[in-house]
């Protein structure tokens, strides 16, 4: 925490800067009533910059040097306010914590101000994502394990569908500010999973445009992992070992839809939806379609004890590195169960399907009869 600034704050109070630097960032605020809050903390991405007391008036002042415009990201208290500084602007903040905090006030940043304006967008994404998680953990209690899975697919649905719209309103708000960290910052919040296509083309666009900028650079360095494994690209290769210690590659399954079926034998989750994959695999395997399991265990006795106790009697792999091994950076796992399913080229063609979504996939995709 920087005392210094309460104490430069103490001598020249708010709207009163020291000489103007073209080459310094600047935000000068009030907090209405904090209540316990003392701290006002500034962050970058997920870099804390710096925090500062409030003064006894319940003001603050931070400065920074700074050669290019910055977004950062106010927090006080449990409130986060994203704003946009460049070199030689002052930017004045306030927010009442006790009477609607979200409707924060900005002065002397144009970029601030739009996102001020974009703020109720992303305000509705949130309380809607709220309400979704909400409502299904209410509605799931006294369930089955099929109607939760039923009632899980209905969900993620209405949450896709809802998510489309919010994609199509940051998208229309990073085209009209294309050339600035506002249009940045809306895209930045899209879920991956909903807006992977609208992502790849904003970071194409970029060009060289901020290229001096860490955040961004961060952000297409992300965009370019997520591009390996977009919907129409080859799967990276995996290689691993049967339980038997045959080698096997992803590559020797061409000419079939393969489901790529990342698991583990200590994974509940994973141990629920294999019933559902076993009665699809037999359903779909004379019907050019396989499953290749590729679980992230590392003890090689649970692991042949599930596959046989959950009769997974298609081709399954494993290192047996668990989250050290290779696949989850190259495939990007950050929770299981995972999955890609792949066309007979090689080609992702879906990606995460479970219970009825996945059905419906292979149902679409492969030949009735």
């Amino acid at each position: 925490m920087n005392k210094f600034h309460v104490f430069l704050f103490s001598i020249f109070g708010l709207g009163l800067w020291s000489c103007s630097n073209k080459d310094t960032i600047g935000i000068a605020g009030e907090i209405l009533n904090p209540g316990n809050v003392k701290v006002v903390a500034f962050y970058e991405g997920d870099r804390k910059l710096d925090s500062v007391f409030l003064s006894d008036q319940n003001k603050f002042k931070f400065e920074r040097e700074a050669t290019q415009p910055r977004l950062l990201t106010i927090e006080v208290g449990k409130n986060r306010y994203p704003v946009i500084v460049s070199p030689g602007e002052k930017l004045e903040f306030s927010s009442n914590l006790q009477d609607k905090p979200e409707e924060y006030k900005v002065e002397g940043s144009a970029l601030s101000a739009l996102l001020r304006d974009f703020a109720p967008v992303k305000q509705r994404k949130e309380f809607l994502e709220d309400s979704l998680q909400g409502d299904f953990v209410k509605r799931m209690a006294g369930k089955s394990e099929p109607e939760i899975e039923s009632l899980r697919a209905d969900y993620m649905a209405q949450y896709r569908r809802e998510m489309v719209s919010f994609t199509t309103q940051a998208v229309a708000f990073a085209k009209a500010n294309q050339n600035n960290l506002a249009g940045f910052y809306a895209m930045s919040i899209l879920d991956p999973d909903v807006a992977e296509n609208e992502l790849i083309a904003y970071a194409d666009g970029l060009g060289d445009l901020f290229s001096d900028n860490r955040t961004i650079t961060q952000f297409k360095e992300e965009i370019a992992k997520l591009r390996k494994l977009a919907i129409g690209q080859p799967a990276p290769e995996i290689i691993a070992y049967t339980p038997d210690n045959k080698t096997v590659k992803l590559s020797d399954f061409k000419g079939k839809y393969v489901l790529v079926d990342f698991w583990a034998s200590w994974c509940v989750p994973c141990r629920k939806e294999n019933p559902n994959i076993v009665r699809l695999y037999n359903q779909y395997k004379d019907k050019n379609f396989t499953v290749l399991g590729v679980s992230l265990d590392n003890n090689p006795g649970s692991w042949m004890r599930a596959v046989e106790e959950d009769k997974l009697t298609w081709t399954n792999i494993s290192d047996l590195k668990a989250w050290s091994s290779d696949l989850v950076l190259n495939y990007r796992i950050k929770a299981i169960p995972a999955s890609v399913v792949l066309d007979p080229s090689g080609l992702i063609v879906a990606k995460n399907l479970r219970g009825t979504d996945l059905e419906a996939f292979l149902q679409k995709t492969l030949p009735s009869n």
